[in-house]
């Protein structure tokens, strides 16, 4: 039996609210990572500022340093996943400072 007309409505219209849902998924996935991300550069940026207060050593701090400009990076590839590419704002919402910037992508030899 052919098709009518209004059955390829109706299946353009299915396949377009199907879309619409993996499309609402997508967007719900992609600010729950961001969610994820900027809470991993609040910890590791809190945990710097705390050893900073107290005082240490200074190859302790550089493991915090390591760790939160992971943290960050993290953060701003989600972030540029989501078409957000200005990160200036994120950087004082977190007061992120430049040695932690100065160190993003940074892979080092153990």
């Amino acid at each position: 039996m052919p098709m009518t007309a209004e059955d390829i409505i109706a299946l353009k219209m299915a396949l377009k609210a199907g879309f619409t849902t993996i499309e609402t998924e997508i967007v719900g996935e992609k600010a729950s990572s961001l969610g994820q991300q900027g809470r991993a550069v609040e910890t590791a940026m809190d945990a710097l500022r705390a050893f900073d207060a107290a005082g240490g050593d200074r190859e302790e701090r550089l493991v915090l340093v390591r760790a939160a400009a992971k943290a960050v990076w993290g953060y701003f590839v989600t972030r540029e996943s989501c078409g957000m590419r200005d990160h200036r704002e994120a950087i004082k919402l977190y007061g992120i400072p430049g040695e932690v910037l100065a160190r993003l992508g940074v892979v080092e030899r153990i």
